[in-house]
């Protein structure tokens, strides 16, 4: 096998991954919302809807200045809201609103669709080989 092509397969993945998350928030009508958008309203969805900055950083594994400027769009288009900790004056704190409520179900389905079409005629070895693999790569680039 040529290893060379094993980064290209990865990135080409992505990249067809990412217009398969378009296609379907299209097809959901989220039309003001890209797939970058979709991993801090996933963890807000699977935290009660609350979560400081830090904490969505730490989670997701991004820098604050990333999280800032996606939380900033989320929460111009109305889907969370920044909330000032009265504790600590230097941490906000992110929360959905009814709107962004309201798309979760939606959100779900996606993530079912791309999950069931990522994994399509994959074994339960198998993912679990190919997510220790993928795992075993990133922490090869841990600097």
């Amino acid at each position: 096998m040529n290893d060379k092509y094993i980064v290209y397969f990865i990135s080409k993945t992505k990249k067809k991954m990412v217009k398969f998350i378009e296609k379907k928030l299209y097809e959901k009508e989220l039309y003001n919302l890209v797939p970058s958008y979709g991993n801090i309203l996933t963890v807000l969805y699977d935290h009660n809807g609350m979560l400081s900055m830090k904490q969505i950083g730490t989670l997701l594994g991004k820098e604050k200045s990333t999280i800032t400027v996606i939380v900033d769009k989320l929460e111009k288009l109305g889907y969370v809201i920044k909330i000032k900790s009265e504790n600590d004056r230097r941490s906000t704190f992110v929360c959905l609103t009814e709107m962004g409520k309201d798309i979760e179900k939606k959100f779900e389905e996606i993530s079912f669709d791309v999950q069931r079409t990522a994994y399509n005629n994959f074994t339960q070895e198998e993912k679990s080989e190919f997510l220790r693999l993928l795992k075993k790569m990133n922490q090869n680039f841990d600097v």
